[in-house]
């Protein structure tokens, strides 16, 4: 073939591609308006009937198929109601589908209660239709009544078994009823067929969580932290989880993700920035737990116990020695017991011979003290909870004093005690410093240490 021929022989097929493209525009658009023709043409013989009898049911039935069809909701409704009144005179309409479209339409039109009524008429009629079935197990699901909506979405299933709408509402109405390992198929299936659906995939990472799956639960809450929709729940969600495995730092990193995004629902972020703030406190960071409480406080004052929260820790934030006292881990706690232990008596010399702890609740330190007036055994007792030191706490102590042969004993606690301590220790030698005392101590404590040691030698 001529090389020449070739543009020629292009030229010639875009032409006849154009030409049966055309063709085919112009079949589509005389079908269309045929289509449209026909329309037309019913709507014109229906209103002449109604416009000489408004109760014309065969005009009504027409008008009705066609606003049906179109999802010309307001105006299905309206027609289909005023048949729904006429099923009496005129037996042979089809009462079903009459009510089942009036109950459709009115979902559509957000009208619940009509919805209900008319697609329970049409449930007495046929009890097995798919979307009848599916249409009121969705109702029953917005009026949380789950074991009915079960129901419903049950027989709309065996219709329909890859409907994943179906799925969906089988799913979450057994997860509102407490089914979780049922549910879990379902809502599995209905994310298979819909995948786009975070909602469901936020159910299901719940489902996994209600039945002990933890690890398969955060990886789905871990997948949705960046949903705009799904996120801020998600990350309350895998952040709670993690502060119960006491993951504190990977909580912290849930929390701070779900503040990053917007238009959070106001319970959501208050509860959001609440537990932050909590997971703040156990990493000891108090300074940025109490400004998110604060921040609370401005938005709801009686939010949990945010109040106490801030009364509690504002203090510690501003006393070190009181954070490592209540806070910190137990060898920076027992190396604070020995400093104030050194430092209890002025002028005197310090020779700690024994420290035993109870787990973390208590730590007692047996120390010869000399004096220029006296010298003892004195067995010091520091408390670390800060509820109220009992007559029980007291004996115990009391009892490992005659144990050791200590001649004294000092009980520290950085809250207060019981009238029954009180009253059991004042024929014996126990001195009680509450919080009061121990705040004071702890102010001064290094700088008696310091005074203590001298300067450093150079």
């Amino acid at each position: 073939m001529s090389s020449a021929l070739i543009p020629i022989l292009i030229a010639t097929l875009i032409l006849g591609l154009g030409a049966v493209i055309v063709t085919s525009l112009m079949g589509r658009s005389k079908g269309g308006g045929k289509r449209a023709k026909g329309r037309d043409v019913i709507m014109r013989d229906v209103n002449k009937k109604l416009a000489q009898n408004p109760r014309d049911h065969e005009a009504l039935l027409s008008a009705g198929d066609i606003y049906y069809q179109e999802e010309a909701w307001d105006l299905a409704f309206r027609t289909y109601e005023t048949l729904s009144g006429m099923t009496t005179t005129y037996p042979t309409m089809d009462e079903f589908l009459i009510n089942q479209r009036c109950g459709v339409a009115a979902m559509k039109l957000n009208q619940p209660g009509e919805a209900y009524k008319f697609l329970t008429t049409a449930l007495a009629i046929n009890g097995n239709d798919f979307e009848t079935n599916y249409n009121l197990g969705s109702l029953e699901f917005q009026r949380k009544n789950y074991e009915r909506a079960i129901q419903h979405f049950q027989k709309a299933r065996i219709r329909d078994p890859e409907h994943a709408p179906t799925l969906r509402g089988l799913g979450h109405s057994l997860f509102k009823t407490k089914k979780y390992k049922d549910a879990l198929a379902f809502i599995r299936k209905a994310i298979d067929l819909a995948p786009e659906d975070k909602e469901s995939l936020y159910t299901l990472a719940e489902c996994y969580f209600e039945a002990n799956q933890t690890e398969q639960a955060l990886k789905i809450f871990a997948h949705l932290r960046a949903d705009p929709v799904m996120g801020p729940n998600a990350c309350l969600f895998s952040g709670t989880i993690s502060m119960n495995q006491h993951q504190y730092a990977k909580a912290i990193e849930d929390f701070e993700i779900g503040l990053k995004h917007d238009n959070i629902k106001s319970e959501i972020l208050i509860e959001l920035q609440y537990r932050l703030a909590t997971a703040y406190l156990r990493e000891n960071e108090i300074g940025k737990a109490i400004a998110l409480l604060r921040e609370i406080q401005t938005i709801n004052s009686s939010y949990k116990d945010v109040n106490n929260l801030i009364s509690r820790y504002q203090e510690l934030n501003a006393n070190k020695n009181l954070q490592i006292y209540l806070m910190a881990p137990q060898a920076d706690f027992i190396a604070l017991c020995r400093k104030i232990t050194m430092n209890y008596y002025q002028r005197a010399k310090v020779k700690i011979t024994n420290i035993s702890v109870n787990k973390s609740e208590w730590a007692d330190i047996l120390a010869e003290i000399d004096t220029p007036k006296w010298s003892d055994l004195v067995m010091f007792r520091f408390n670390r909870s800060q509820g109220s030191v009992g007559e029980l706490i007291v004996r115990d102590f009391h009892s490992h004093i005659k144990e050791v042969k200590a001649g004294k004993g000092i009980c520290i606690t950085p809250g207060g005690f019981s009238e029954e301590a009180k009253r059991y220790t004042e024929a014996r030698l126990i001195d009680l410093i509450a919080k009061e005392k121990l705040t004071a101590i702890l102010n001064t404590v290094d700088a008696r240490a310091a005074k203590t040691t001298g300067p450093a030698k150079k």
